[in-house]
């Protein structure tokens, strides 16, 4: 099959294939075996079955617009015809040339701009790759969800990949089903052994998952997955947390870089997206364009605008949109907590043997000098976590070093926890706050330190009168299963859990603040970056009460011993102090990595500055990226997002699928599928075709649905009993998802219906019905596609006056005009099909001059953008040679950069508009004799 032909191909059209009909999912060019073709059966032997074919090896039939069977519709109210063509407006992906937002208030979600902002980015640029770098708590998993499910309206979106941290994979996965209907397998420990039961040996698992979401430590090793990813595409990939990719040459690194050159859109996401250095900065963005910077040491912001955006909660756009959606902070509490006879011990022994250097008879240098502070730092955090620190320590240790530390090990050992002031502090203060037997209060408590977190969880139930079943720990020991099923007991109103004892692996991504607005620092972070990370836990969007910040500080009466007022109390407060002006603490780290913050601040020390010293002099530092970030908060509130005009023959997806569930099961899905109302809730039993497109969910899910050997769903468009069963199931017990799902348009089983009304009719039949038009007027479907099977241009005709002075209008407004609704009625009159046969050669025609007439117009609007990359990549050839490098150096160089400009030439040589275009006849509208008469 030539390329012309294969490019007539078009999601929603029908082909022949093995002498059995089918409709046409999706379209892809390229491959190693000509066009790709997805469809699902037609006709009646393959009736819902799902088919993937290759032109090179298959003989795929394109059906011809001219030889439509015209068939007259007997339904009532022309309900076949208006959901046959409703279907095919959403069974038709969107054109390339369609910016605005198809979906944006469809989604049990608050319709914020700020957070539509993202698509109207991602849908502007040649393809959709952007980085997410709002702030922590500004919705980011909402901001994607919206994102996908726009690609997946416009036929971009059929293949899903989610990577993420191991922590949030639940969480992920239930908030797109919960908020948007998208369906994700969830591939952790457990979902791997599902693989390995289900598929055969050595078989690529993501050809078996269309939509998944798999940890990034899990899918990093590229023994075990690499060879599978390499042989994969995706439509989309998600990257959360996408700092951890920056570092050249890790496994992180290279995953990223696997997926970045197999999918179409790359969406990268993170609260910290950079490192402070240029270079590093410039190769994350490569994985979105690898043509938009020239020179990694040299770039502007301009360079990079079209990829990336980032607010904070004070930009003018979020602030004025959150309202009470959102609780103000308050104050970071600092309790002291004096130290006791023996801590103070500790603390002369840190003073004047370790911090002194008087620890070892060998020269301190390099790392040895930082080992001091390491001691400090974990007797700050508990003795504990001391007496862990020297024991590791004492293993290797000789001499002075070993006597030195036999001192310490030997206090730890004496200290018994009455002897810890800091222990008290926490106890004094959980009561103070209501934490205790027969309260609803929780709180969460961080430590850097996994002795001291076990410790705690030991020790603090039984003096507060707590059971042990009202305490979760975490920490990155905690297997991943387990890890998942404690953040969701705590997130849970119903559970029994009032205390979580954590350390920083719960500073990234996860939701604690429904159910939860006190935060505790047992100990503080000696960085910016993961104080205002492990605050963002509680404070984000959606928190109804005031979270609630405090750090036990604790004191010695020594005035040179290096307690917590020395760095962890002023680093609190300069958290706050940058959170409220600036709404983020990096414009005063000068670092953007937490690991960097605290050795630059560790070195500092050592060289005898202060903390208000370390820091005054990172921010007069020339940062190197403020250009690329501006002014945090301070951009002008920009206009609404665009809407896409979509054409529609119902006036809600409700009626859309109410209609289509008495036309499937002719007025009688009752008896059918047992489907019942109640106000706003509809259940039904799911056939199995439908099941099917729902395997992808969790089986505990799926489980909690069943009667017998059936699935009945329970679905609603109200968003009001949505959101309120999506409260119920956060108010029990054990974990669960709510057992009513919302109905977005993008929900399987809006998807399910619509497949099901475009099979109603035979093989290329197209109704014909009565309707307040003066002339035959026949309704026709006209798509340009590029290379890829993407539409460029997607015309809806309505073509009249035939054969003498034809006319064509846009097919809305005809229907529009000519009532075509659910309040006509079929009376079945007598249609003579002979004169409309004979006009429908002539029909087609004057819409395919219509659309070849129009091609160069369309061509150079979609081709507009094209070009423009076109002379980016020649900016970007010219200015990557660098004429310092020395000349081998220059010439792999230049090798690189040429591979690159053609790699993208050619992606844009797959974007133009290529081949003749579709034309599909979708109905016939003719005078009703009764408005003749």
């Amino acid at each position: 099959m030539t390329t012309t032909q294969a490019a007539t191909f078009a999601p929603g059209s029908r082909i022949v294939v093995r002498d059995e009909e089918w409709l046409i999912r999706s379209v892809k060019t390229g491959t190693a075996d000509g066009t790709m073709v997805k469809a699902v059966g037609v006709s009646e032997f393959v009736q819902d079955v799902e088919a993937t074919f290759f032109t090179d090896l298959e003989d795929i039939t394109p059906l011809m617009p001219e030889e439509t069977d015209l068939i007259q519709d007997t339904s009532s109210r022309f309900r076949q015809s208006r959901l046959f063509l409703e279907a095919v407006l959403r069974r038709t992906p969107l054109p390339r040339t369609e910016r605005g937002l198809a979906l944006a208030d469809r989604f049990l979600l608050d319709p914020l701009t700020y957070q539509q902002r993202p698509v109207e980015l991602a849908l502007s640029g040649l393809r959709p790759r952007i980085l997410l770098a709002d702030v922590v708590g500004l919705g980011k998993t909402l901001e994607i969800g919206l994102i996908l499910a726009e690609l997946i309206r416009r036929g971009r979106g059929e293949r899903i990949l989610v990577v993420s941290p191991q922590q949030v994979l639940e969480q992920f996965q239930r908030e797109l089903w919960t908020r948007f209907a998208i369906p994700l397998v969830r591939l952790d420990s457990t979902g791997i052994q599902r693989i390995q039961q289900e598929i055969p040996a050595g078989r690529n698992p993501f050809t078996y998952f269309k939509r998944a979401i798999i940890s990034v430590d899990t899918l990093k090793d590229a023994g075990q997955f690499g060879h599978h990813l390499d042989a994969t595409t995706w439509d989309a990939v998600v990257i959360d947390e996408s700092h951890n990719l920056i570092n050249k040459g890790t496994q992180r690194n290279e995953l990223a870089r696997r997926l970045a050159a197999k999918t179409d859109a790359l969406l990268l996401a993170s609260a910290t997206p950079h490192n402070g250095d240029k270079e590093s900065f410039a190769q994350l963005i490569s994985l979105l364009d690898p043509a938009a910077i020239a020179n990694e040491k040299d770039y502007q912001a301009s360079d990079i605008a079209h990829l990336y955006l980032r607010r904070t909660k004070i930009s003018p756009e979020v602030r004025d949109q959150i309202g009470d959606r959102w609780a103000d902070r308050g104050p970071s509490e600092a309790l002291h907590c004096t130290a006791t006879t023996i801590e103070e011990q500790i603390f002369d022994e840190l003073t004047d043997v370790w911090l002194a250097g008087k620890w070892t008879d060998e020269p301190i240098t390099g790392q040895h000098r930082l080992f001091p502070y390491t001691l400090l730092k974990s007797f700050l955090s508990s003795h504990r976590a001391l007496h862990e620190t020297v024991t590791n320590r004492r293993k290797k240790a000789t001499g002075t070093e070993r006597a030195a530390l036999d001192r310490l090990a030997e206090l730890t050992s004496a200290m018994t926890d009455t002897d810890s002031s800091k222990l008290k502090g926490l106890v004094d203060e959980l009561r103070k706050i209501g934490v205790g037997k027969n309260s609803s209060t929780r709180a969460v408590v961080f430590s850097e330190r996994v002795p001291t977190i076990k410790w705690l969880a030991e020790v603090v139930p039984g003096m507060l009168g707590l059971k042990p079943n009202a305490i979760r720990v975490l920490h990155g020991g905690v297997a991943d299963k387990d890890e998942q099923t404690i953040l969701q007991e705590f997130e849970l109103a119903g559970s029994d859990v009032r205390l979580l004892f954590t350390g920083d692996v719960a500073s990234e991504g996860v939701n604690l603040h429904q159910q939860c607005h006190h935060l505790i620092h047992y100990d503080i972070p000696w960085s910016l970056i993961r104080i205002e990370q492990r605050n963002g836990r509680i404070d984000r969007y959606g928190q109804k009460y005031q979270p609630q910040f405090r750090a036990l500080i604790l004191t010695s009466d020594r005035e040179d011993a290096k307690d917590d007022r020395t760095v962890a109390e002023k680093l609190l407060n300069r958290e706050e102090t940058a959170h409220r002006s600036l709404g983020s603490v990096e414009a005063v780290t000068g670092q953007y990595d937490a690991k960097a913050e605290e050795d630059r601040l560790v070195r500092d020390l050592l060289a005898g500055k202060s903390v208000d010293e370390s820091y005054e002099a990172a921010h007069a530092e020339v940062d190197v990226m403020a250009d690329l970030f501006g002014e945090v908060g301070t951009a002008p509130v920009a206009e609404d997002v665009p809407q896409a005009k979509v054409p529609k023959l119902f006036d809600s997806t409700q009626d859309f699928v109410d209609a289509a569930l008495y036309e499937i099961y002719e007025d009688r899905p009752e008896d059918h599928i047992d489907l019942r109302r109640e106000d706003e809730l509809l259940t039904f039993l799911a056939p199995d075709d439908l099941v099917h497109r729902l395997t992808d969910l969790p089986r505990t899910y799926l489980r909690a649905h069943r009667e017998g050997e059936d699935l009945r769903l329970k679905v609603t468009f109200d968003r009001a009993l949505a959101q309120r069963k999506l409260d119920q199931a956060r108010q029990s017990k054990t974990p669960m998802w709510p057992d009513i799902a919302f109905l977005s348009d993008v929900h399987p089983m809006v998807d399910w219906l619509v497949d099901k009304v475009l099979i109603r009719l035979g093989r290329q039949q197209a109704p014909v019905l009565t309707a307040d038009v003066t002339a035959l007027t026949f309704l026709i479907q006209g798509v340009y596609a590029n290379r890829l099977g993407q539409p460029t241009v997607v015309q809806w005709m309505a073509v009249s006056d035939l054969p003498t002075s034809p006319t064509i209008r846009p097919m809305d407004e005809v229907l529009r005009e000519a009532n075509v609704g659910p309040t006509m009625v079929n009376r079945a009159e007598a249609i003579a099909m002979g004169p409309l046969k004979n006009l429908l050669p002539d029909a087609v025609q004057v819409a395919r001059q219509y659309l070849e007439g129009k091609r160069a117009e369309w061509a150079e609007a979609n081709a507009e953008p094209l070009q423009r990359h076109r002379e980016q990549l020649r900016t970007f050839q010219q200015a990557s040679i660098l004429d310092e490098l020395p000349g081998a150096h220059r010439e792999k160089r230049r090798q690189r950069v040429d591979a690159t400009v053609q790699e993208q030439h050619d992606l844009l040589d797959r974007l133009e508009t290529a081949g003749d275009p579709l034309l599909r006849v979708l109905a016939v509208l003719v005078p009703s004799q009764e408005s003749a008469a």
